[in-house]
């Protein structure tokens, strides 16, 4: 395959746009109360780069270090945990403004907990999140995984006691094999995509999002100017938008959505401008194993078409570049160990900035000295052989 930086600008011209009240103020108060109420919360750290900032000729760059969230070295349980929850309170009858971890733990509910059986499909990292929430709730979980995954992720997911497995099938086929399953065994399919018939919980999901967003608004204090969102499915990236857009309206930062050259589905959609959801088919195989999906989620892509302003499509040594730079510091700055899914946006803006070739694209995004850019680690050392292989041996050069 030919693996190249491409890029395609969107100019939103439509008066009519979509509406992201479902990821404002009142929706993201809700995610945090109730994700504030589980064991062990707290804020994951913004690291505040000032040293890589001032060296790539930037104002500010802000990285997001999701590794430290719940333990689990990556941001999943977010969506999992809510949407996991509002499906409980629901069948339980405990309003949306009651809901807690306490409310749903009372004595009177454990014998209905126990007959609940949540099922799902992920590379790794929603899974972890979806066994963590099941051992929260004591629930019981099914986790099918991608062909070609890691077992370390395999079984990071089986020591939360959950029944997890590799399939035979490509990430989008294993989300149709698990939404089989719950189908024909009464399971709930806790997915984070959406398709015809199945909105309700990767809304959910995307909403519990909004909890990490909020957290990074309030930590960067004056508005970012730019933020760079990497994107599988979309989930993230769009909850990340539709949260920033509520909050800014107008004067929301210039957002950025990366994706790998491999799996590249919102970036190719966004280049076709025809209307349509462009599929991306075949193996997957890139090291950006939480962003390896073929299929948009068709909710963030509604957000997405019309406030993101650039799709780019990276290859894999950009992913890897961010390692290295974000695990090696300079001099003060923080250290943040990030894996492949989670330190592409920091590779390509490092990569902007250094590589003349692109300085079109630089300029296109407005990229320079006053540019304050917020980026997400969305995980961390999640395959630990593999992140060494990488940051140690220099796997995926960048020169």
């Amino acid at each position: 395959m030919n693996e190249s930086i491409k890029s395609v600008q969107l100019t939103h011209m439509d008066a009519t746009q979509t509406d992201v009240s479902a990821f404002g103020a009142e929706s993201a108060a809700c995610a945090v109360r109730f994700h504030q109420s589980l064991p062990d919360y707290e804020p994951t750290p913004l690291a505040d780069l000032r040293r890589l900032s001032a060296g790539l000729g930037l104002g500010r760059i802000a990285v997001k270090d999701e590794s430290k969230r719940f333990g689990l070295n990556a941001f999943k349980a977010l969506g999992a945990s809510y949407a996991v929850a509002r499906y409980l309170a629901q069948d339980l009858g405990i309003p949306e403004s009651e809901m807690t971890y306490e409310s749903l733990q009372k004595p009177e509910y454990r014998e209905r907990l126990r007959s609940v059986t949540l099922v799902t499909a992920t590379d790794g990292n929603h899974g972890r999140g979806i066994a963590w929430t099941a051992k929260l709730f004591g629930l019981f979980a099914h986790v099918f995984m991608p062909k070609g995954g890691s077992p370390e992720r395999l079984a990071n997911i089986r020591g939360l006691g959950a029944a997890a497995s590799f399939t035979t099938y490509n990430y989008d086929d294993a989300v149709r094999h698990a939404a089989k399953m719950a189908k024909e065994q009464g399971w709930v399919l806790i997915q984070d995509t959406a398709w015809d018939g199945y909105t309700e919980i990767p809304l959910r999901i995307m909403q519990g999002y909004t909890t990490l967003a909020h957290e990074a608004a309030e930590q960067f204090g004056e508005p970012p100017t730019h933020i760079f969102l990497q994107a599988g499915v979309g989930s993230l990236a769009g909850a990340v938008t539709g949260y920033f857009t509520a909050r800014y309206g107008e004067k929301r930062p210039v957002i950025t959505i990366v994706e790998p050259n491999r799996a590249d589905c919102l970036y190719r959609t966004a280049a076709a401008s025809d209307g349509e959801r462009h599929i991306v088919t075949g193996d997957l195989d890139s090291i950006m194993a939480g962003l390896s999906c073929g299929e948009p989620n068709p909710i963030a892509w509604e957000i997405l078409k019309d406030y993101a302003d650039h799709f780019v499509s990276v290859p894999e040594w950009v992913a890897a570049k961010g390692m290295r730079i974000l695990g090696n510091p300079l001099d003060a700055d923080a250290r943040v160990v990030s894996g492949e899914s989670g330190a592409v946006t920091t590779g390509l803006v490092a990569e902007l900035m250094q590589n003349h070739s692109l300085d079109y694209l630089r300029d296109r995004i407005g990229l320079g000295k006053d540019a304050r850019i917020l980026c997400i680690s969305t995980e961390g050392d999640t395959d630990r052989t593999h992140y060494r292989r990488v940051v140690w041996d220099g796997l995926y050069p960048s020169y």
